[in-house]
């Protein structure tokens, strides 16, 4: 899990628009990225689903990850991801990519 998660450092976290450029974060002290905090999840969800369709590995994502997220309510709603500001809902597509390719080679 550790060579994936540095992929994903030096991917995507390059291009976040919370990132500095370097792959360093610059999300405040007080935020913790969601991609980072939930990756073994995400991993985990990622291998469970091994689908060529999308919504499905959405749906495992929202109910696998996002249910246990402090960000998201009861009903399932989530103002970061709703305003574009959970990496990991937004780099979603970028992650089942990196990861699956690590998959492959392990």
């Amino acid at each position: 899990m550790i060579p994936a998660w540095k992929d994903i450092q030096n991917t995507l976290c390059r291009k976040c628009i919370d990132g500095d450029g370097s792959g360093r974060c610059r999300l405040p002290v007080d935020e913790e990225c969601a991609l980072q905090r939930s990756f073994l999840q995400v991993v985990q969800t990622i291998q469970r689903v091994n689908s060529s369709n999308f919504d499905d590995y959405a749906l495992a994502l929202r109910r696998d990850v996002c249910a246990s997220c402090m960000y998201q309510d009861a009903a399932g709603m989530c103002q970061r991801r709703d305003h574009l500001e959970c990496a990991l809902d937004r780099y979603f597509p970028l992650v089942i990519e990196i990861i699956e390719k690590e998959l492959e080679t392990t």
